[in-house]
């Protein structure tokens, strides 16, 4: 794929986040009206959460025109695999969430715990799916550095925002009865611990 292409393709995927925003805007909203002191975990490191993602969307594309030549085939491939399961993913979240879904991580006392969807396997799905949009889109380019670099900065910042956002879930009975002992993302094979 030229690069030209390749800056298409992640305006798309970077149009589609916009979407989300607009909905999570909305969301928050209709949360802050109900509960106008809701918590937002992960509060200090937004910005930059903010920025890692712009970058999400701006500097493979910067990368790919670099580099002379496009990915390997299977490169690109498993870039397309990953980034199209993180749309999916993330995608049957907004369905399963609905009015809760917000991209700050707002967590209102009066949350309604959700355990369908991709809920009824892990507590985070919503990560699972930035981690593979940030692995699958730069790989779709060719753009390694953006993949490694990116993805670890984005692993670091939702790591400190996950611990805040547990420590929110849990507080709330509910949260903690239903979906206590889920892990966060991966899917146990086995049942039980």
């Amino acid at each position: 794929m030229r690069a030209g292409r390749y800056a298409i393709v992640l305006f798309v995927f970077g149009a589609q986040r916009g979407i989300e925003l607009l909905y999570s805007a909305r969301n928050e909203r209709k949360i802050h009206r109900r509960q106008p002191g809701a918590p937002q975990a992960g509060r200090s490191v937004f910005g930059w959460i903010a920025v890692v993602n712009v970058g999400l969307f701006t500097i493979p594309a910067l990368e790919r025109a670099l580099r002379r030549r496009p990915p390997p085939s299977p490169v690109a491939a498993l870039g397309w695999v990953a980034a199209l399961s993180a749309v999916t993913l993330r995608l049957s979240v907004l369905a399963s969430l609905r009015g809760s879904w917000t991209v700050r991580a707002v967590v209102p006392s009066d949350l309604r715990v959700v355990d369908r969807g991709p809920y009824r396997f892990i507590r985070h799905p919503n990560y699972v799916a930035l981690v593979l949009e940030f692995l699958g889109l730069p790989l779709i380019g060719g753009a390694y550095l953006s993949a490694l670099a990116l993805g670890l900065a984005n692993v670091a910042l939702l790591r400190r925002r996950i611990v805040e956002e547990d420590a929110l879930l849990m507080a709330i009975p509910g949260y903690r009865e239903r979906m206590g002992d889920k892990p966060r993302f991966v899917p146990r094979l086995i049942s039980g611990r």
